[in-house]
């Protein structure tokens, strides 16, 4: 299992941007958490297999409809708390 954080900015808050990444993280079987940040971005932590993970990078690409993704700039995580689920921050 590989542990990925990633920074999305642009129309990222206020869309649904959060529920959204929610339930393409739980379709593809992840783990971890996503939470709006104060500057408006939004970082997301998700944790599953490689392959797995670069598919879920493409989709924060893409994005809800109603947004518009500036930037996915996946980050290194010196996090380790016990995930159990993909939850909403």
């Amino acid at each position: 299992m590989a542990r990925q954080r990633y920074i999305v900015t642009g129309k990222v808050q206020k869309i649904g941007f959060r529920y959204w990444t929610h339930h393409i993280a739980t379709s593809y079987g992840l783990l971890g958490w996503v939470r709006n940040l104060p500057d408006g971005s939004v970082e997301v932590v998700a944790e599953g297999d490689i392959a797995t993970l670069r598919q879920f990078e493409e989709e924060l690409w893409r994005g809800p409809v109603s947004g518009e993704i500036t930037n996915v700039n996946p980050c290194e995580t010196d996090l380790d708390e016990p995930l159990s689920e993909f939850s909403i921050r």
